[in-house]
């Protein structure tokens, strides 16, 4: 099932399990998981896109082995609010995922995480191919810490 808000998302999830945090791109997708008490969000791996069926096994495989509650999927809005083409990619990217899966699905605007994961690796001195291979999934742990964040807000109101 696919939630448009985190309220819907909150109440669709256990109370308790790991969340995976997807930066959905054209090459790649950036993967960033969370603990199981959903308070930090870590980066984990960028998976090299292929074929839909390829990537959609492998991101089943790591939620299986890291007892995934939940998907926090990037949605790139512009920087108006307006969804463009990549925006419709990616919604339908989760479409076809949410056929394979019982797992909740949710978007998260994105807008500005891969500036943020830029900033981050520069700071951390990395060189350019390193930051090459780690900037998506930042960019996730980024879109997964804002759900994160939003949801620990939402439990303390």
């Amino acid at each position: 099932m696919i939630f448009e808000t985190a309220e819907e998302f909150a109440a669709a999830l256990p109370r308790h399990g790991a969340l995976a945090g997807l930066d959905f791109g054209t090459k790649t997708i950036g993967v960033a998981v969370s603990d199981g008490l959903r308070s930090v969000a870590t980066p984990l791996e960028t998976v090299i896109r292929k074929k839909f069926t390829l990537d959609a096994a492998r991101l089943l495989e790591i939620a299986q082995g890291r007892t995934v509650a939940g998907f926090v999927l990037g949605l790139p809005r512009n920087m108006d609010g307006s969804e463009g083409p990549r925006a419709q990619s990616t919604r339908a990217f989760a479409r076809n995922l949410s056929r394979l899966t019982e797992i909740p699905i949710v978007y998260w605007d994105e807008r500005l995480s891969t500036v943020a994961a830029e900033r981050a690796l520069l700071e951390s001195d990395h060189s350019r191919k390193r930051r090459g291979e780690l900037i998506d999934a930042v960019a996730a742990g980024y879109i997964l810490q804002g759900l994160l964040d939003r949801l620990g807000y939402m439990a303390r109101s």
